[in-house]
């Protein structure tokens, strides 16, 4: 971790300065007190009682136990430095399909945009682009639709769309500027009336009609949110899906801002935005559309049940399908950094308030002499209160 390096440079000068201590030490008693003997005490409890031991335990114990306490409650921190990073965040930007929402939609209706077209065309030709996709809403036409012939030559466009041809016609399902620019606009406003996601479909570049689709909120998806902006956190969503549909399915959330309708690309770009205003921003997401936002985020954190992709390219990975889980995470890397910053404090402090003490500056008062043996004691109840205040990370709670 970063905080270990300045950990690193402090003890590059506290070894050298405490050596320096020792030997005046020894020079002065043997100078002005009675003998080799007792100047040689004083010396060796400077060395003893001074030993880092406790500044070296201070940040990789704490380390040991935040992260087993995370794994224990389903929180996977893959990089070590990511847990320094998650104590900043003051910025959180949710995917939305699958991490907000339960990330199973379902086929609400079917819109046609000609009347020469029927309804079961629609259907039927968005169907076999679908069957080669591995989209939510794909899988989700796919499904109501039945087993059926897959359309050949079939092409992912992330954030877009998808395209193929089926019966010699190239069939488009997706966004209304990927399937045709001039796609029926009532549909999208019929959706959003509907509170549902829209699919355009489109016969060689002319919009025959779309589907929505109808997802809702994970049961934990409120309390999350309410959390978040309880602790200071402002919250963001970025979502492919239209603004009208997006902002039916999360009104009434603690939502800073929903950006609806972006690619991939528009929502690391978002994120880098952000982070160009001093914002610590982390980005939690599932699908392979939200890897680039995740690799861009200060922390990345990926749903356990998302695609590899996206488990790849994150920081912290979340072994439950809950996004609660990042709230545990921020919680988490706060709590851990908190305790490493204590064990910091403490076990500097220590030494250096019983250095003079091991000198045997009390004794030029009347006060005792400290032995070696004692010195020891008394460095090993150091690293034993560091080692005692770590443990206390395996209290936090999710």
């Amino acid at each position: 971790l970063p905080v270990q390096h300045v950990v690193d440079r402090i003890t590059a000068w506290f070894v050298p300065v405490v050596l320096g201590i020792a030997a005046v030490t020894f020079t002065l008693w043997l100078a002005f007190g009675p003998g080799l003997a007792e100047a040689l005490v004083p010396a060796i409890s400077v060395l003893i009682i001074a030993c880092p031991c406790a500044m070296g335990l201070a940040v990789p114990v704490s380390i040991l136990v935040g992260t087993g306490r995370g794994a224990q409650l389903g929180v996977l921190i893959r990089d070590g430095a990511a847990l320094q990073r998650l104590s900043r965040i003051d910025t959180i930007a949710f995917d939305k399909t699958g991490t907000l929402t339960q990330g199973t939609p379902v086929v609400d209706s079917v819109l046609v945009a000609r009347t020469e077209v029927e309804a079961q065309k629609v259907l039927a030709q968005a169907a076999q682009v679908a069957r080669a996709s591995e989209h939510v809403y794909a899988k989700a036409i796919a499904a109501h639709a039945g087993p059926g012939p897959v359309a050949q030559g079939v092409t992912a466009h992330p954030g877009q769309g998808a395209e193929g041809s089926v019966a010699g016609q190239a069939v488009r399902i997706g966004q209304a500027g990927f399937v045709e620019p001039g796609a029926v606009r009532e549909m999208a406003m019929e959706a959003a009336r509907m509170g549902a996601g829209l699919v355009y479909v489109s016969e060689d570049g002319v919009c025959i009609g779309a589907i929505t689709l109808r997802d809702q909120l994970r049961d934990s998806t409120a309390q999350t949110l309410t959390s978040l902006r309880a602790e200071g956190i402002d919250i963001h969503v970025l979502t492919g899906d239209t603004p009208e549909g997006s902002a039916a399915v999360l009104e009434g959330q603690a939502i800073t801002q929903i950006a609806a309708g972006l690619s991939p690309r528009d929502k690391a770009e978002h994120l880098a935005q952000l982070a160009e205003t001093g914002r610590k921003v982390a980005f939690v997401g599932d699908g392979i559309n939200d890897a680039p936002a995740l690799a861009a985020a200060e922390v990345g954190i990926a749903m356990g049940g998302g695609t590899d992709v996206a488990i790849e390219a994150a920081d912290v990975v979340l072994m439950r399908a809950d996004p609660m889980a990042a709230a545990t995470a921020l919680h988490l890397g706060r709590k851990t950094m908190g305790n490493i910053r204590q064990n910091l404090g403490w076990a500097f402090g220590y030494n250096v308030a019983l250095i003079p003490v091991a000198a045997g500056v009390l004794s030029l008062f009347g006060g005792p002499m400290l032995s070696p043996m004692l010195a020891a004691a008394a460095m090993a109840l150091s690293s034993l209160l560091v080692v005692g205040n770590a443990l206390r990370l395996r209290r936090v709670k999710a």
